[in-house]
């Protein structure tokens, strides 16, 4: 075996193990309520301020009126609910419906508004409902995730600390059907967020995830609101990135949420998978291009090929035992058989990810943002002192 095989291979290696015992061992830096009585800039007084939860929704999806149901149980004691749809046919409106005659005493608000800003729909949904919101502090969450009880009140808490931009959670994956959803389900549990507690570990905090993001009226007036986002792709990336452009810092919160994966078919998740591939590849171009050592074993078995030796076979090992138990800590009734499988389509739709300067989004066609393209920070637009109800 020529020595620079030999030497590559045993580099591969040795970088998908170490990669391997952190995905399985790094926890992420979250905000804890104990550690944020030591900021200068907290306002203990603000930790309750009233909340408005902005909830876009888009047609039919299994388990929508059980995720939503769990976010009227709240115990937060102020808060409000705005849903936002663009149809007056679609479905989720009789879900919403339902949901106000079953919660009388929760402050619900449902906006239809068939107005598009730009090629973000979603965003063009958050803009139209802005006139119903009534708070100072606003949470955005996407229409799958299922929450607990005292969720709102852990996810706003944050930001009472005037530094705090946006705060953004973890979540995991909860598969609605067979095969092609359970391995759904292990690329967030088993890729994504071991990808991101590791970044976390290391400093980073470059992340906002639509599951959740919660800021202040303030913070989203200055960055220029919605508007600024809506021809972006990645609107939830862009919520972190231009807050921390005006100097404040991205909170990642102990809160972590539960998101359904409901694709059936090989075909659906490859799309979904491929999509953030490309957006991620968007937004960090280099580091996408180093996501290799991630895909731990696929990059096991090429070390080993290429540098067949008795150290690099004990290195592999170590590297094979971590990604192990971490596949036994995501899907412990799942077994080990789905992992070669998850991290191979990993490989693939990496691979794949590189090409494209378009992306498809619920069968519409949306440009692939590039980072190094976007503007500067924008001016912030005049806003009044409170938000008045939409009629």
């Amino acid at each position: 075996m020529p020595l620079a095989f030999t030497v590559a291979g045993t580099l591969l290696t040795t970088l998908a193990t170490l990669y391997g015992l952190a995905a399985l061992l790094c926890r992420p830096r979250t905000w804890t309520r104990a550690g944020a009585g030591a900021s200068a800039g907290a306002r203990p007084d603000l930790a309750r301020q009233p909340v408005t939860v902005l909830k876009p929704l888009c047609g039919f999806e299994a388990r929508l009126e059980a995720n939503l149901d769990t976010l009227c149980r709240q115990t937060h004691p102020h808060y409000q609910i705005v849903f936002g749809v663009r149809a007056a046919d679609d479905p989720a409106i009789a879900v919403v419906r339902r949901l106000q005659a079953r919660y009388p005493a929760v402050d619900m608000e449902l906006v239809v508004d068939p107005r598009v800003h730009g090629g973000n729909l979603k965003v063009s949904n958050l803009i139209n409902m802005m006139a119903a919101a009534r708070h100072p502090w606003l949470v955005l969450a996407d229409s799958d995730i299922a929450v607990d009880a005292d969720y709102l009140e852990r996810v706003s808490a944050p930001l009472a600390d005037p530094q705090a931009g946006i705060v953004t959670c973890l979540y995991r994956g909860i598969p609605e059907g067979g095969l092609w959803s359970r391995v759904g389900a292990l690329f967030i549990d088993t890729w994504f967020a071991p990808s991101v507690a590791v970044a976390s570990r290391g400093g980073s905090s470059e992340f906002g995830f639509g599951a959740t993001i919660a800021l202040r009226l303030d913070a989203l007036r200055a960055i220029g609101g919605f508007e600024v986002l809506k021809d972006r792709l990645a609107d939830d990336f862009w919520l972190g990135e231009l807050t921390r452009r005006q100097g404040l810092r991205t909170v990642l919160s102990d809160v972590v949420v539960g998101t359904d994966v409901t694709e059936q078919s090989l075909q659906a998740l490859w799309r979904r998978e491929r999509r953030w591939m490309q957006t991620i590849r968007s937004l960090n171009g280099p580091g996408y291009a180093f996501c290799f050592v991630t895909f731990t074993l696929p990059m096991l078995v090429l070390g080993l090929l290429l540098a067949p030796a008795w150290w690099n076979a004990l290195v592999g090992a170590l590297g094979l035992a971590a990604r192990v138990l971490l596949q036994r800590r995501a899907a412990p009734g799942i077994g080990l058989l789905l992992a070669p499988l998850r991290d191979g389509l990993l490989l693939l739709e990496w691979l794949s990810g590189f090409a494209g300067a378009t992306t498809r989004w619920r069968e519409h066609r949306l440009a692939v943002d590039r980072r190094s393209e976007s503007h500067s920070t924008p001016k912030p637009i005049p806003q009044p002192d409170r938000i008045t109800q939409k009629t």
